[in-house]
């Protein structure tokens, strides 16, 4: 009966999770250990913990913490899962979650739409953080994809909104975000005319504050090759 007892209490405690995540999981993107990660956020979701730490998902893992932060990376970078405030009219810490609203969202559509493509927002990450020197936050990935998501940006001008900023120097998130709605704002919808604007922008600040000493100029001949992508 103690035997019975204990596999009775396996089985209610059961969690259910929609058939085609374990089916079509690689048609979009996900790999396996991100698809671990995946399982253990949606556990810990009905668990009342809706935002877990890399140490709490590697404790129920085999990775590390440090793995556990990749994955949650890239996992954002993907737009299978996004940080949300519970509380949209706060800013406190601890207010905010892991929703899994993009991975459910995608499944749904990925049988009537094929496989959802990442690769070329992917290499928009890889590009900031070439420049940045460092892995984006996941509140920088979050900006990125709210550029691309909600504001409808394309990905070429994000790149040359970037390259704008390396120019200017000034690399920040802010800066690049004023640039895409100044842009938007004017009417530019393609890289050539962000290119002209741009051109225009500096020769009039460079009439405006003549520099005293020629600065060294920045390399920035890789911007022009991925900036031809239109």
């Amino acid at each position: 009966m103690a035997k019975y007892r204990k596999f009775q209490e396996i089985m209610d405690s059961q969690i259910s999770i929609p058939k085609a995540l374990i089916t079509d999981y690689r048609s979009l993107g996900i790999g396996e250990k991100e698809l671990v990660v995946l399982l253990q956020i949606h556990q810990f979701h009905i668990a009342g913990n809706s935002f877990p730490t890399p140490d709490e998902i590697a404790e129920l893992t085999s990775f590390t913490p440090e793995e556990c932060t990749q994955v949650l990376r890239i996992l954002i970078q993907k737009q299978i899962i996004t940080i949300e405030q519970k509380d949209r009219t706060a800013r406190n810490i601890g207010n905010e979650c892991y929703s899994l609203e993009p991975l459910w969202e995608k499944l749904f559509t990925c049988s009537a739409n094929g496989p959802t493509p990442v690769q070329s927002t992917e290499n928009l990450f890889s590009l900031f953080e070439q420049e940045f020197g460092r892995p984006l936050s996941p509140f920088e990935i979050e900006n990125i994809n709210i550029w691309l998501d909600q504001e409808e940006q394309e990905p070429a001008l994000i790149k040359a909104a970037l390259r704008e900023a390396v120019l200017m120097g000034k690399l920040n998130f802010k800066y690049i975000d004023r640039i895409l709605r100044e842009w938007k704002k004017k009417g530019i919808h393609s890289v050539e005319q962000a290119r002209q604007h741009g051109k225009q922008f500096r020769q009039g600040q460079a009439k405006e504050h003549p520099a005293k000493k020629t600065a060294p100029k920045r390399d920035v001949s890789l911007y022009y090759n991925w900036l031809e992508e239109e």
